[in-house]
């Protein structure tokens, strides 16, 4: 073989050696697309939220009359709320304990806790008061010991929360919720209370359950608590204390707001601080809780006019105030991964 003819035969020899590495690397690439890095989001299908029905949800609350503890009236709408969540799906927890307040009254307390998706490690507290409030604080001297309706302080909330239940049972989210209804948040000390006045003597419920969870070591990635979320008119700003220990929670849920259009009720600014159950959710269990409550800048005591008063009844609901909530929240969580 001569120098030229072995050239070429080396050059063929080359060739093919390389064709060959060319086309295990095209197969190779083939069958493993290039990264991004970048997560496709997948499109979730959020529940249509319907403001009648949480509407109806808290009318028949009302109806029992004030749900004031050691009353008929409480025990009555206990049950019908355990049986509502009951019906709608959820592991239900009725759990009862005996609380001292401010003046020395034992109250028979039932907070009472559904439960959606048990198994689920990754969590979200949805949260309420359902009691109302046994005096009238706020209104005339002649109604003060009366007890109030709170179709709005307390009501609301839990009808919203009802509503959430019923759209969960039709279709489950992706991280376990858990929806607890406090009792016994409402019977702190009256203005004309002649004593001390303590953050402690509100909220009992709530400080309970912190201290002994339904379920032993309990823990959620955030909580959500809705107080007074069915007035005419609500404004929700950012609530001091939800601002210093749930702020990335407090903003994911007022930007699904305004995605949705609802910027008029959740209004990005700072607003009051406030003693509610949500200071006790973290202050016991840890777990960041955003205090969705309904703040007046414009008021003498921050509230609505309503508040702690006998209008606190079911013609000053509104049905649009409740439907920016509750679609809200849907948002929120049906989101979440």
């Amino acid at each position: 073989m001569n120098m030229k003819s072995y050239r070429q035969l080396l050059f063929l020899i080359l060739l093919l050696t390389g064709t060959a590495f060319l086309s295990c690397g095209n197969s190779k690439n083939r069958l493993q697309e290039p990264t991004t890095g970048v997560e496709e989001k997948v499109k979730v299908e959020v529940p249509t939220f319907n403001a009648d029905s949480a509407y109806a949800y808290i009318e028949r609350q009302v109806a029992f009359g004030p749900r004031v503890p050691n009353s008929r009236a409480h025990c009555d709408c206990g049950d019908y709320l355990a049986a509502q969540l009951k019906r709608f799906g959820a592991e239900v927890y009725s759990q009862t304990a005996e609380l001292t307040a401010y003046d020395g009254t034992l109250l028979h307390a039932r907070n009472l806790i559904g439960v959606y998706r048990p198994e689920a490690t990754k969590r979200i507290l949805l949260c309420s008061h359902w009691d109302s409030r046994p005096y009238a604080d706020q209104d005339k001297e002649q109604h003060r010991h009366t007890a109030i309706d709170g179709a709005n302080d307390g009501a609301s909330g839990v009808g919203v929360l009802l509503e959430i239940a019923r759209q969960l049972q039709r279709q489950s989210a992706t991280l376990g919720i858990d929806l607890v209804f406090f009792d016994a948040e409402d019977y702190g000390a009256p203005d004309f209370f002649d004593g001390l006045h303590r953050a402690e003597y509100w909220c009992l419920g709530s400080q309970y359950w912190g201290r002994i969870p339904h379920t032993a070591n309990y823990k959620a990635r955030f909580g959500i608590l809705l107080d007074m979320v069915g007035g005419k008119n609500a404004t929700f700003f950012y609530e001091g204390y939800s601002s210093r220990t749930a702020g990335k929670a407090m903003k994911k849920i007022w930007k699904a707001a305004e995605r949705l259009g609802y910027s008029r009720y959740f209004i990005a600014q700072e607003g009051g601080e406030v003693t509610d159950d949500h200071v006790f959710v973290n202050r016991f269990r840890q777990i960041p809780c955003v205090d969705i409550i309904d703040y007046d800048p414009h008021s003498d005591t921050g509230f609505n006019p309503t508040w702690h008063t006998l209008d606190d009844n079911m013609e000053h609901i509104d049905k649009a105030t409740l439907q920016a909530v509750g679609q809200t929240l849907l948002e929120v969580i049906y989101n979440e991964q």
